[in-house]
């Protein structure tokens, strides 16, 4: 396993340890008390007030109110963002906002980084076939290249040897006599 993968693997495993701590945290909440049936206005304290998933905990002027379900996060007329609690009193919604966004942002960036390796590595496995072929017609160039002056060269020493008679088969006035 590359350093990649233990990266995503990792930030897989802490988006997974926050949703089980959020969702049992508020699992446990909920099956343990029924769920009260009154306005939100009637609970005092945070904890007593995240029970219920429709009220909202404003920790400014400590108050349990609706949560604004027409909008995903609360405006701010209602509550501050940093004051803010639902679900968890220890959590607010500007914190969970920027810990998502960095979150998500390294799962993003971890999985495009994890695709450009994968597409850079069947890349560099392509390559060196490409390189051989290369390097395999350089070789039958020069091979060619130097059979063609072997070729030459045999030409002219033949030329050579028949100038001065040096060839057996020559029908040239000077060549060798030999002993028959």
């Amino acid at each position: 396993m590359n350093k990649t993968e233990r990266g995503i693997m990792s930030s897989l495993l802490v988006v997974v340890t926050v949703t089980c701590v959020l969702v049992s945290r508020a699992e446990c909440l909920t099956s343990t008390t029924p769920m009260p049936l009154n306005s939100c206005k009637a609970f005092s304290t945070c904890d007593s007030c995240i029970q219920n998933p429709k009220c909202l905990w404003c920790m400014t002027n400590d108050t349990c109110t609706d949560y604004p379900v027409s909008y995903i996060l609360p405006p701010p007329a209602v509550c501050k963002l940093s004051q803010a609690r639902w679900g968890v009193c220890w959590v607010n919604f500007e914190a969970l906002i920027i810990a998502m966004a960095v979150l998500g942002g390294t799962i993003i960036i971890s999985i495009t980084v994890c695709c450009c390796c994968c597409c850079c590595c069947k890349k560099r496995q392509s390559g060196p076939d490409r390189d051989e072929e290369r390097f395999a017609r350089k070789r039958e160039e020069i091979r060619q290249r130097a059979d063609e002056r072997k070729v030459e060269r045999k030409v002219r020493h033949d030329d050579i040897r028949k100038k001065y008679g040096l060839v057996p088969d020559s029908d040239h006035p000077y060549s060798k006599f030999e002993n028959e």
